[in-house]
């Protein structure tokens, strides 16, 4: 079992090395005992979330349905044929992640499947489920069972989830909008979407990364570099869509080169190695 557990952790950390460059960067900077629980919590919400948005030849209400009853049967018995369902349930386990977080994560894929017009409830319910509670999963992890320190950086946490989820949909609203029909900032018209309705957003951003900020300087020192590293890449790209104007958003994505996330990961270092974060 020990070597089908392995496996099964590696299977996750190859999705998330598939997918996304900068997490995996992240990742790579937390203490080396977090590295295989957060790549099978990402490897399980990237699968749910390529089922809505990618699967497009396939029925993905179906396919949704299907991962969430496997998921959960995966976490009650405590085993998975499912390499990424066998890792998650694996850290489910070990740390006690609430199962409330996995309900409302997969509440939201399955708001993805429906055309909405996102009223301020609506869009509060979707950023917790698809962003706040991959943050509080994290945290579970990074605690190690310390429910003091959870319940200290909870809120924060959730501030930093919610950041990261509002820049991704400012990032992608062209996309989101052309290629899957969303828009999810509430009484947002895509067709009027102005500079001052941009700077509203980008006001409630800002807010957000303040109040995960003090969050991360508390943090356990062996997450605190990884997280900061996150933090510091999106503040940086939500930096760059802010001196863009909204007609540029809604024509191009957005990204931040390769090598400036070098520079930024050095840059992290450098500060954590001078106690600095």
């Amino acid at each position: 079992m020990d070597l089908f557990r392995e496996t099964c952790l590696q299977c996750s950390k190859i999705v998330t090395e598939a997918y996304s460059t900068s997490f995996t960067l992240g990742i790579k900077t937390l203490d080396k005992k977090f590295h295989l629980p957060i790549y099978a919590i990402y490897g399980f919400v990237r699968c749910a979330d390529e089922i809505v948005d990618t699967f497009h030849e396939y029925d993905k209400r179906k396919l949704l349905k299907d991962f969430k009853k496997q998921t959960f049967k995966a976490i009650d018995e405590g085993i998975s044929l499912n390499p990424v369902l066998h890792a998650f349930q694996c850290v489910v386990n070990e740390y006690g992640i609430n199962r409330e977080y996995i309900e409302a994560f997969l509440k939201s894929m399955e708001m993805d499947l429906d055309d909405h017009a996102y009223d301020r409830s609506l869009y509060e319910e979707y950023i917790y489920g698809s962003a706040e509670v991959v943050g509080l999963m994290c945290l579970k992890v990074f605690c190690e069972g310390d429910e003091e320190q959870f319940n200290k950086l909870e809120k924060p946490a959730r501030s930093l989830g919610a950041a990261f989820q509002k820049v991704n949909f400012l990032r992608d609203m062209r996309s989101d909008h052309d290629e899957r029909g969303r828009v999810y900032f509430p009484k947002v018209d895509y067709k009027s979407f102005s500079n001052k309705c941009k700077a509203e957003i980008e006001a409630d951003i800002l807010k957000d990364f303040e109040d995960a900020y003090a969050g991360i300087m508390a943090l356990p020192k062996s997450a605190r570099m990884g997280v900061y590293l996150a933090y510091v890449y999106y503040l940086k790209l939500f930096r760059k869509i802010q001196n863009l104007p909204a007609t540029h958003i809604l024509k191009e994505r957005v990204r931040v080169p390769d090598n400036t996330k070098l520079a930024l990961l050095l840059g992290s270092y450098l500060k954590y190695r001078l106690n600095a974060i």
